[in-house]
């Protein structure tokens, strides 16, 4: 190892291998972050994705950006996963499993039972086929790493459902997995802006499960600041607007909840079964506030992104790698931590195991985690509020059926799991959830290898005739998809990185 002139630290060695390299914007942003620690600067990165076109051009753009810093790096990319993971101390995960193909069947064919999901990739009937495919192969993924991989390799997992890929590589893939994701971070910028106190001078604590976060402790040089929260969301003139189920969730159960508008919506009861009352609860100025297949509808606007965009990102200045472009995603300053020993602290999620104490102890949780040279240490939070608790407690028990169900191939668990999801269960009776299961389990029959059989006989179940008819349902708060020549257009305006 030798010195830096920056740091007066060391050059290090190691491997990261990154699973589903191909994304120009966040693959490269988790990329730019590690690559801006001055120490990483002689490390091995390896891409691997399955779209080779879209990997070449990922490793030709993040090559550019390491030639124009002078850094000597030589990304290594390949379609063959095993060989990306050799030796690799990190495995960096942010794939979709079964891509837009996959993610209609997720929004479309619940909608066509009445559930009316806004992303459809954490809970709900969507997340949870979500899940299937994701299980199925994330395990795969951890059968090379412990073949190929350094020994006690790490998986940091970006992929949803986070919680229940997280939970599976823990249990059954025999891989030391960490899932992360930046909900609690845009959170906190809200909380600081209807407060009116910089971001830096607030002690804020989360904990809950992901994407069903709770802040349960906002402090300002020792002042407790929640009971000032709800009145300042309700006046803040955009976020009253935004995040009206968050706000109704603060104003009911007294805490603040991480994640957006149009998620938390999916996740409990209340906001999306009734279709005349939606547009109540949402916002359509974003899609992330709440509009019927948001997330779809953007991935459909965006799919010709690589062939549209790619060259106007080539014109753009290459990244630079000094720290001035560095994010605030975890997964850099968690490599940097265990690989220097400097202390970060975040929110990651991670097996509960007595961490919080009023929830199941086999269940993942989201907490504030601290990392150094000595690993990972998960502090014991103790009890959530009983009302936060209680609404995790729904969606763990819907995770926990899915992760079995996803992993031994168990149709009637997957069912169960369906049924046992808030929202589904407020929309749908069992005859109804058992119908869509099998619908949905035609539909993505290539990405479901552990269930053949169940696939098998949901095809006779569907060939019998004597089906429940769908609704003829396309959601209560959808927009028209725009043309590829609008989404042109509003590209050509705008910078495509950050």
């Amino acid at each position: 190892m030798n010195k830096t002139k920056e740091t007066g630290g060391f050059i290090m060695s190691f491997k990261v291998a990154f699973i589903g390299a191909g994304s120009l914007v966040f693959a490269r942003t988790l990329f730019t972050d590690i690559m801006s620690v001055p120490e990483f600067h002689n490390i091995e990165i390896a891409f691997t994705d399955i779209n080779e076109d879209n990997l070449e051009k990922t490793r030709a753009l993040c090559q550019r950006d390491l030639d124009a810093n002078g850094i000597p790096v030589k990304i290594f990319a390949t379609t063959d996963r095993r060989e990306a993971f050799k030796g690799a101390r990190y495995i960096v995960n942010c794939v979709r499993i079964g891509g837009l193909e996959a993610f209609e069947t997720d929004i479309e064919i619940p909608l066509k039972y009445g559930v009316d999901q806004c992303v459809g990739d954490t809970l709900c009937t969507g997340g949870i086929m979500y899940g299937q495919r994701v299980i199925a192969e994330m395990l795969n993924f951890c059968k090379d790493i412990r073949e190929v991989a350094e020994p006690g390799a790490i998986m940091l997992n970006y992929s949803n459902p986070n919680a229940m890929a997280t939970w599976a590589c823990n249990k059954y893939g025999g891989v030391k997995t960490i899932g992360l994701c930046h909900g609690e971070i845009h959170g906190e910028t809200q909380i600081a802006e209807v407060l009116g106190i910089p971001r830096e001078e607030l002690d804020i604590i989360c904990a809950g499960i992901n994407h069903q976060t709770w802040y349960i402790s906002v402090k300002h040089n020792g002042e407790d600041m929640i009971p000032k929260l709800l009145e300042g969301f309700e006046n803040h003139e955009k976020y009253r607007e935004e995040e009206k189920v968050r706000i109704d969730m603060l104003r009911r159960f007294g805490y603040y909840s991480t994640e957006s508008n149009g998620h938390l919506s999916e996740y409990v009861a209340w906001y999306r079964k009734r279709p005349e009352e939606i547009k109540d609860w949402i916002n359509l100025d974003n899609w992330i506030n709440g509009e019927t297949g948001g997330y779809l509808r953007v991935t459909r606007e965006e799919r010709n992104w690589f062939e549209t965009d790619y060259p106007k990102i080539l014109k753009e200045e290459p990244k630079k790698l000094d720290g001035s472009e560095r994010g605030k995603e975890h997964c850099s300053y968690i490599i940097e931590s265990l690989e220097t020993g400097r202390v970060y602290r975040g929110h990651f999620n991670m097996m509960n195991e007595g961490c919080i104490t009023n929830l199941p102890y086999e269940s993942v949780v989201e907490v504030p985690c601290y990392v150094d040279g000595n690993g990972i240490s998960v502090p014991k939070v103790g009890d959530l509020p009983l009302g936060c608790a209680a609404v995790c407690s729904q969606s763990i028990w819907v995770q926990k059926l899915a992760v079995e169900a996803a992993v031994h191939g168990d149709v009637k668990l997957l069912k169960q799991a369906a049924l046992m999801d808030p929202l589904t269960g407020a929309v749908c009776n069992p005859p109804e959830v058992w119908q869509m299961i099998d619908e949905m389990l035609v539909a993505q029959e290539k990405w479901l290898p552990q269930y053949t059989e169940a696939i098998k006989e949901a095809k006779e179940n569907l060939a019998k005739g004597d089906l429940i008819p769908a609704k003829d349902y396309h959601g209560a708060a959808r927009l028209r998809e725009k043309t590829p020549q609008e989404v042109a257009a509003e590209h050509e305006a705008r910078k495509i990185t950050v």
